[in-house]
């Protein structure tokens, strides 16, 4: 394991982060701005598939905020890959870094869920979600504030 981290802190992107301080605030700069769009649309999204019955706003902001929700954890995600590989067996150490890690597996396994048969596409056009999704919903919307959280504990231990 010790090996493979280490390749992973060699790799020129991690290397690359290493030497130039600017770049390395340039990469966290875009992980926070991948977080914003993702918790600044996903919580909007989950919020709505909560309390939506009457089919008026899901329709039209459903699927502008699932674009953007999938815009920000595309950046998130690969710009936070890229910032665990300057120091990844420290990060691999950190407790808070693992939770963040299983919660983050946990967060997409529920977008498969939600995503998965038709009910999520139905609950978009006809603003009616049932009951699985809202539930998934909440879920989301859990699992997303909790990763944010272990996010920040990552520093502080």
């Amino acid at each position: 394991m010790t090996a493979f981290l280490q390749s992973i802190a060699d790799w020129p992107g991690a290397v690359f982060l290493q030497e130039y301080w600017i770049a390395y605030l340039i990469v966290n700069a875009a992980h926070i701005l991948g977080i914003c769009l993702l918790l600044g649309s996903i919580l909007p999204l989950d919020w709505l598939l909560l309390r939506s019955t009457r089919g008026r706003d899901l329709p039209i902001l459903g699927p502008f905020l699932v674009r953007t929700a999938a815009t920000g954890v595309t950046l998130a995600v690969m710009t936070g890959l890229w910032l665990f590989s300057v120091k990844p067996a420290e990060y691999v150490e950190n407790p808070a870094f693992r939770y963040k890690a299983a919660l983050l597996s946990l967060a997409i396994i529920n977008i498969a869920f939600q995503h998965r048969g038709g009910q999520f596409e139905d609950a978009l056009s006809t603003g009616q979600p049932k009951l699985q999704i809202r539930i998934l919903a909440a879920a989301s919307a859990s699992l997303w504030l909790s990763i944010l959280l272990a996010g920040r504990w990552i520093g502080f231990v």
